[in-house]
């Protein structure tokens, strides 16, 4: 099967990657390097150089003819999002259209939509949320991942595009970029190792579901793989809050300084969780790897990253 991973150097689009080409599959990456790399690739996997909003990433598409498209490529900076709403919806609806569109002219029998299943949802109601939970985000950015979704469904309506919205939960482990808001698993590793003061915003109490990265790299490939269309949420169904998840990192890390606590994020979700019974029954899907193992992996990432 050919697949076209698009923002496939990036952190999450680099391992599933890594899936699709264990699996024998032909993978494209598309990935225009604004904060993907090239080093996060394997050699096997063809890494082409584009914009998804760009001329050439629609033609790319219509030359390759990817059986599968995966759409990762996304602008994921929730803070960003609501500085420049525009910027935001410029590069996850209009990018997303234009690849589509592509799409529909060559063929492509299914797409494979990284969505948000913190973002989505909004405050819950419910925990862990399933995925009849009302969506109502609070961010331009979940405003902008819950278009992509109404996008797909009018797709499949009116050409019989085939579709999969994998909901994620907060995905960690390596490879994660340390700069912005989204990866502040990856914040704490880098500081930590580097023997730099650590801080946790509020009380640390809130809650979020974190998720590892290669098991949601399994679960696009699963998608890609399953007859259904509809979304699916991949999570633990595990609430863990920020000090928990601090202290599990301090101790892979072997550091017994405890952070500090700045005033709260106004706006910040105080809970957010997920529930995964659909990815059981749909794709066979459950997460493997528990978060103490997790958050070992990703330190010993980030120290042999430190250490080179």
């Amino acid at each position: 099967m050919k697949v076209l991973v698009t923002g496939g150097a990036g952190f999450i689009g680099s391992h599933v990657c890594d899936a699709f080409v264990k699996a024998g599959h032909e993978v494209i990456a598309l990935d225009n390097l604004s904060s993907g790399k090239k080093e996060n690739l394997d050699p096997r996997v063809r890494l082409e150089v584009a914009d998804i909003r760009s001329p050439e990433a629609a033609q790319l598409v219509r030359s390759e003819r990817p059986q599968v498209l995966l759409h990762l490529a996304a602008q994921m900076d929730v803070r960003r999002s609501v500085e420049d709403p525009r910027f935001d919806a410029d590069a996850n609806i209009l990018g997303f259209l234009n690849l589509l569109e592509a799409g529909r002219a060559s063929g492509v029998q299914k797409v494979v939509f990284s969505s948000t299943g913190g973002a989505i949802y909004g405050e819950q109601d419910v925990f862990p949320a399933p995925e009849s939970h009302a969506t109502r985000p609070i961010s331009p950015y979940g405003v902008s991942k819950a278009s992509g979704e109404l996008y797909l469904n009018y797709y499949k309506a009116q050409y019989g595009m085939q579709y999969i919205a994998l909901r994620y939960a907060n995905v960690y482990g390596p490879r994660q970029n340390p700069h912005g808001e989204a990866g502040v698993v990856s914040i704490f590793c880098t500081r930590l190792l580097a023997g730099q003061d650590c801080t946790i915003y509020g009380e640390g109490k809130q809650t979020r579901d974190f998720v590892y990265v290669e098991d949601v790299a399994r679960a696009n490939l699963l998608a890609a793989e399953k007859d259904y269309s509809g979304p699916i949420n991949i999570g633990t169904g595990v609430e863990t809050d920020i000090n928990r998840l601090f202290g599990l990192l301090a101790q892979s890390a072997g550091v017994s300084k405890a952070p500090g606590h700045a005033p709260g994020r106004p706006g910040e979700q105080m809970r957010s969780c997920i529930d995964n019974r659909r990815a059981q029954e749909v794709l066979g899907w459950r997460p493997t790897v528990e978060l103490a193992e997790g958050a070992r992996r990703t330190v010993e990432y980030f120290r042999r990253k430190a250490a080179h």
